[in-house]
């Protein structure tokens, strides 16, 4: 599909997820999330969980970033990692740099931390892809970190928390890649 226009390198994150039996009341039910595989940027609890709706809070472990260039790409939380990266490298805080960010189903952080951030519009090219029927990232929370940017691009989707795949999302996709590529 975007292949021959682009190169993708998977990061993961550096803190272990725990899932939260409860998320819905005050009540907090903390374990080993039962897939050994996910990880996060950073934790917006003290007891070390994340929920993406929560204002306010820590941001624990942000501070523990990796050094690398080139595109981002980000899904959920990484989505909101990136939209902190990109303003950071907005206002030289970087000692690394990258061309354009892909951020799926992202949305801006209610950290207390963070509350600095997205104070300007990151002029950086951007695709946002998010799901009119996602139920752990709202729409509004996507379109949020979307307006952080200026002329971002934007490929909705009738389905949730995912990165869609059809025909249609796969035009759009190579179509903002061709801008890349003739850009630089």
């Amino acid at each position: 599909m975007v292949h021959k226009w682009a190169e993708f390198t998977f990061i993961t994150a550096p803190h272990k997820v725990l899932y939260v039996s409860d998320l819905e009341t005050d009540k907090v039910d903390v374990q080993q999330s039962p897939d050994a595989e996910q990880y996060g940027w950073f934790f917006n609890r003290d007891d070390h969980t994340f929920r993406g709706i929560r204002k306010g809070g820590p941001a624990i472990g942000f501070e523990e970033r990796f050094s690398q260039g080139g595109c981002f790409t980000g899904f959920s939380q990484g989505g909101c990692f990136t939209g902190l990266l990109c303003d950071l490298q907005h206002r030289n805080l970087l000692n690394f740099s990258f061309n354009f960010v892909i951020i799926i189903s992202g949305f801006k952080s209610g950290s207390l931390p963070h509350s600095k951030y997205y104070e300007d519009l990151i002029s950086l090219p951007s695709l946002h892809v998010f799901g009119q029927n996602d139920e752990i990232i709202p729409t509004d929370m996507s379109a949020a970190l979307r307006d952080c940017f200026n002329d971002p691009v934007t490929v909705t989707h009738g389905g949730g928390h995912y990165f869609p795949a059809t025909a249609a999302q796969k035009e759009d996709y190579q179509k903002f890649f061709k801008t890349r590529y003739e850009w630089k």
